[in-house]
């Protein structure tokens, strides 16, 4: 189904199985088909417009499943409260 429209990320792909299961392969290809400008593929948001659907906001917890980013943006921002960390800046 990608070879029919712009996936670029993990939400598009969620977005894309969300409206194949709402409406089907056959009418997301369709769509897809109608939107293209020349060899460029639609992104998802057209398709849905052209199927009369709002792109749905979808869940991106589990991004980081292991939360490495929030650890360390939680050591990051310690170290800025740190007394030591606003000595060393001026």
């Amino acid at each position: 189904m990608e070879q029919w429209v712009r996936v670029q990320n993990e939400h598009d792909r969620k977005v894309l199985a969300w409206l194949r299961e709402r409406v089907g392969d056959a009418a997301v290809t369709a769509a897809a088909q109608a939107c293209a400008r020349g060899d460029t593929k639609p992104y998802l948001s057209m398709v849905c417009r052209q199927l009369g659907l709002s792109v749905p906001r979808l869940s991106r917890h589990g991004a980081s499943a292991d939360g490495v980013g929030e650890r360390h943006l939680a050591a990051m921002y310690a170290i800025l409260r740190a007394p030591s960390a606003r000595a060393h800046a001026s």
